[in-house]
């Protein structure tokens, strides 16, 4: 018994002494660093800070500064936001799922100078002396010096069966004791400890499988390759141009800088994907990287951990039966015996007991009254009690109580399912002072017992198959138990399994993941391997986990889901986590994905349209300049035509399949707009001279028909027009109108007159006609054409090289 003090003598086990203990941290024998654990804020801030995005911005902000031109410098609002955006997600995540991990981190009872006293896993030394019983995980490897018990040792190895562990066996660090207590001597802690080794192996920068953060990057580096020949060809042609106005000349290399790199696509993604992870969020989904929203939903191959997956990692009750295997027959003293053995043995229940426990409760049985209670172990394989009546019952494996002959008979009869553990109840005379059975065994019944398969689990994977996600159920677990389950949760295929002890190198796992859907007895390295296997194959795979075997495959998936019941490396090293260890919460990930994507394909056209025409127009400007626009006018410009639109487009519910390629998908939608654009104002700087115009009036003009095509591209990507779109299409023209009337003073554009109506009235009209039959064009035959193709590969290979070599580093 504890005193108030939490420590008590013990005088049997001394441990180490106070001095010894002092020795072994000084040498740094002591348990610390065992986990992978979250990033530090300032590397989070770090990572979202030093971006070629923010440094190209940050230089052209430098720049607008010299001038003296304060409101020019209005697009880095941009910038800061989605700095701040990214910066608040990723440290949310991060908090909360560190608070998962102090909340299910438990002390130890460890023995010093002869008492037991509570502390930390972290202070353990190496040949400390710990005592743990039913329910304590172990935090250190250790040698079993005192005592027996079953140990769980599923979040490592993935097998749910008990394992025995008596004096002189290993108890791994990370393992569950199921039932019984012991004394342990620790033999190996911190990064030598087995969850510890592991765990290391998951530690290398894993690269964002993203198609709309490749796309983005892609444009982003591009613009920077382009912009700073474009950029100092414009300024010295345009400082050379007019030599006395040195501000202005940089003011409009900065506006065409600034509107090649898509600033307002990238603060899109960051808020539509942080809008999409606190949608998650409230339903108890936690989203780490905020960009495997996309990839889960392109998905399409989802490999599914067993226990916490499937199934709940408890056991149930699926039958009990008389001793004559007839359904029909009456079974109440049979479940009268349950209860009063397991109610007898409650407090040291492990999973079959607390299964039954489970089972009576819900049946509302009351227990007989007891008088001696019979506790399990190991050697006995089974449990029993006696009641105040004088009865005794016994409950336990057949072989051990009546012969095996009456588990083959009751498997025989087909009321069993092949791999469900079948356990006899009996009444016999009574039990000796060692608790062996007396007298005669009388055989009452039977009960069945199986793993519990979670209720929301068929349903959820109905979900994804028919979605047309391929399913495969990876598992430490015997493969014909693994495969049992998989059938009753409805994955088809199930009968097609493989035991990974045969598959002797990497080769043997590529040809298995090719055809078989089970996989079972498989190691951690055998896990990650798979994934591998699968990706080599074109697949994007998912992986579900929640142990410390889990966590090399987590790592090396596209996208990685883990259970907050789950160890905390599984959960620190995944993207999202299930903080009420739900998956029936996948196909809403998968639905804010779709939604997510969808519509910023179609949002992402306008930010493009934006990037083409401005490096199309600097290298027209370079031969004749100026440069029609100033970084005010195109934050007019991109506001109106691009920000507001995108913003509410990208927020409509939408859970339509995703299709294509992104970057494929928003090129048929800006380039129509992005080839009149440019055009309609080279042809306006060329004609403007002729007709001897100023920069001014050119200007606008060039900024009307930009702002009229920007409306046109808007009204045809909100097809068909709802309440919504049409107030977004008014509103859009209302700024564009304004800016150029009340405010134009502000955005410095000229008041339009005759003569500038010569020429904008023609531009108007060969930029729409450009605009719609292109449009039609390759709406009608984008499928068709190689060229988005070959410019979607050359913009993808070089990221794909990039994810590759973070990988191997």
């Amino acid at each position: 018994m504890r005193d108030t003090s939490g420590v008590r003598e013990t005088s049997a086990l001394r441990g180490l002494s106070s001095a010894e203990v002092a020795e072994r941290v000084a040498d740094g024998r002591v348990n610390a660093n065992t986990d992978v654990t979250t990033k530090s804020i300032s590397s989070i801030i770090k990572d979202n800070a030093l971006t070629l995005f923010n440094i190209v911005n940050i230089a052209m902000a430098v720049l607008v500064l010299f001038t003296g031109e304060l409101r020019n410098v209005l697009f880095m609002a941009v910038v800061g936001a989605n700095l701040l955006i990214g910066v608040i997600q990723e440290i949310r995540a991060k908090r909360m799922v560190d608070r998962l991990t102090i909340l299910t981190a438990k002390n130890v009872t460890v023995i010093r100078d002869g008492k037991d006293t509570e502390v930390l896993p972290s202070v353990l030394v190496v040949d400390d002396l710990i005592r743990l019983r039913t329910g304590d995980q172990v935090p250190a490897d250790c040698e079993v010096v005192q005592g027996s018990v079953t140990a769980d040792e599923s979040l490592l190895t993935g097998e749910s069966e008990p394992v025995e562990k008596s004096v002189g066996s290993e108890l791994l660090s990370g393992s569950f004791i199921d039932l019984g207590s012991l004394v342990g001597r620790v033999t190996r802690v911190g990064q030598d400890g087995y969850a510890a080794r592991i765990n290391a192996e998951a530690k290398y920068v894993k690269p964002v499988n993203s198609e709309i953060k490749a796309t983005i990057n892609s444009i982003i580096r591009a613009g920077t390759f382009a912009l700073i020949p474009l950029g100092i060809g414009l300024f010295l042609r345009s400082y050379f141009h007019a030599p006395s106005d040195l501000n202005a000349a940089i003011l409009s290399s900065v506006a065409a800088v600034i509107g090649m790199i898509p600033q307002g696509l990238v603060l899109l993604t960051s808020s539509v994907l942080a809008i999409a992870t606190a949608r998650l969020a409230v339903k108890n989904v936690l989203v780490q990287q905020t960009y495997c929203v996309e990839t889960l939903a392109r998905v399409d191959t989802l490999c599914l951990d067993k226990t916490g997956t499937i199934t709940t990692g408890e056991m149930e009750v699926a039958h009990v039966v008389a001793d004559s295997l007839d359904i029909e027959a009456d079974t109440s003293e049979v479940i009268g015996a349950l209860a009063a053995i397991v109610c007898a043995n409650e407090h040291d229940a492990n999973d079959t007991a607390r299964a039954i426990l489970s089972y009576l409760k819900k049946e509302s049985i009351e227990p007989p009254r007891t008088s001696r209670a019979i506790p399990f172990t190991s050697a006995r394989k089974y449990s029993g009690c006696v009641t105040e009546a004088g009865v005794a019952y016994v409950m336990g494996a057949a072989q051990f109580v009546v012969g095996a002959g009456v588990a083959e008979r009751a498997l025989a009869s087909e009321i069993f399912g092949e791999l469900e553990r079948v356990l006899v109840i009996c009444r016999v005379e009574g039990f000796d002072d060692n608790d062996a059975l007396q007298g005669e065994v009388k055989l009452l019944g039977f009960v069945g017992i199986r793993d519990q398969i979670r209720s929301t689990a068929p349903e959820t994977i109905r979900y994804f198959l028919d979605q047309g996600v391929d399913l495969r159920v990876i598992s430490g677990d015997d493969p014909r138990t693994v495969a049992a389950i998989a059938a009753r949760a409805g994955i088809p295929g199930a009968k097609h399994w493989v035991d990974a002890t045969t598959l002797a190198d990497e080769s043997d796992i590529a040809k298995a993941s090719k055809t078989c859907r089970v996989f079972g007895r498989v190691t951690p390295q055998q896990k990650r391997l798979l994934v591998q296997a699968l990706q080599a194959q074109g697949h994007t795979v998912a992986m579900t986990g929640d142990g410390v075997n889990d966590i090399l495959a987590l790592r090396e998936a596209d996208c990685s889901v883990s259970m907050a019941s789950g160890s905390a490396a599984a959960r620190n090293v995944s993207e999202i986590v299930l903080a009420d260890n739900d998956f029936a919460h996948m196909p809403e990930v998968v639905a804010e994905g779709r939604r997510s994507i969808n519509n910023l394909q179609r949002s992402a056209a306008l930010f493009l349209v934006k990037t083409v025409y401005t490096a199309a127009l600097a290298l027209f400007c370079i031969i004749m300049p100026p440069y029609p626009f100033i970084p005010i006018q195109m934050s007019l410009l991109s506001f109106a035509t691009v920000g507001l639109p995108s913003f509410v487009l990208a927020l409509e519910v939408n859970h339509e399949r995703i299709t294509g390629n992104f970057l494929a998908n928003v090129l048929e939608r800006s380039l129509p707009a992005s080839a009149a654009i440019t055009v309609s104002l080279a042809l306006i700087l060329t004609s403007g001279r002729l007709l001897h115009l100023s920069v001014a009036e050119m200007s606008t003009i060039c900024l009307v028909v930009t702002g009229i095509i920007g409306i046109a591209l808007i009204r045809r990507i909100s097809l068909p027009l709802n309440a919504l779109r049409r107030a977004l299409l008014a509103s859009v023209v209302l700024i564009v109108t304004l800016g150029c009337t009340l405010f134009r003073s502000f955005f410095k554009i000229s008041a339009i007159s005759s003569d500038m109506c010569i020429l904008l009235v023609p531009a108007l009209f060969v930029s729409i006609v450009i605009f719609n039959r292109l449009y039609v064009f390759l709406h009608d035959h984008s499928k068709e054409s190689r060229v988005f193709s070959a410019f979607v590969r050359v913009f993808s290979e070089g990221d794909n090289e990039r994810s590759q070599g973070s990988r191997e580093e």
